[in-house]
């Protein structure tokens, strides 16, 4: 019972690291040159969830050149669209897991309770 407690806690900080990372994103969407990070789960040895982030290096939008500086502008990589599906995305998988610590939770009180 214990495992499911713990892969399922892994996993919440894990899409607690996720939406973290989106949040960046969104709140750079309007700074120049900015590339959007992401984050990629896989299955860890320990049966839990292990995060990796990433920086995505694809360029955004020409700007024009800065007629200041004369330095070519380039907005953020980051698209809206994007975010939004996947901040949707982690908050589904971020309830499913609450779910399972849940469900965990109240099995244990069962077994306890049969135990006791």
């Amino acid at each position: 019972m214990s495992d499911a407690f713990g892969i399922a806690l892994t996993a919440l900080r894990a899409f607690d690291k996720k939406l973290d990372v989106n949040a960046n994103n969104i709140a750079n969407v309007n700074t120049d040159k900015f590339k959007k990070s992401r984050v990629d789960l896989q299955e860890a040895a320990s049966g839990g969830v292990q995060v990796t982030i990433e920086q995505i290096s694809t360029p955004g939008i020409s700007l024009g050149t800065n007629e200041r500086t004369g330095e070519e502008r380039e907005s953020s990589n980051v698209t809206m669209e994007e975010e939004f599906i996947d901040q949707m995305v982690t908050q589904y998988a971020f309830e499913s897991n609450m779910l399972i610590v849940k469900t965990a939770d109240e099995m244990q009180k069962s077994l306890l309770d049969i135990i006791s």
